[in-house]
């Protein structure tokens, strides 16, 4: 993968793992899985994991460990008022830059 697609993905996995956990709780391989239906987003495991983590230490995510039916405990993740605040603000902030970037690109000059 080119250097630069990588750390535009690299920018963007808080705020789609956020996004994915908008409408209800997940554990984490269905993030992944959630992700991965869109192909540029198919992040990995070494990606999505430790942003789980540090989003649940920041207090963005709370953390509910259930019995799985096929193996170790699962963590369930679902986003706290702070984690759906955060969000928001992710998400003004792709409109406002969305916006600008289709002004460059189509070269209007305002």
């Amino acid at each position: 993968m080119r250097t630069w697609i990588a750390q535009m993905r690299k920018g963007l996995v808080e705020l789609c793992v956020l996004a994915v956990l908008r409408e209800r709780e997940a554990y984490g391989y269905e993030v992944l899985q959630r992700l991965a239906e869109a192909d540029s987003l198919a992040f990995g495991e070494s990606t999505v994991y430790p942003v789980l983590a540090r989003l649940a230490q920041d207090g963005m995510l709370r953390v509910r460990v259930a019995p799985s039916p096929n193996g170790p405990p699962r963590r369930y993740y679902r986003l706290t008022p702070l984690g759906a605040a955060r969000l928001r603000e992710m998400l003004s902030y792709w409109n406002e830059i969305q916006t600008e970037i289709a002004k460059l690109t189509k070269g209007d000059s305002e």
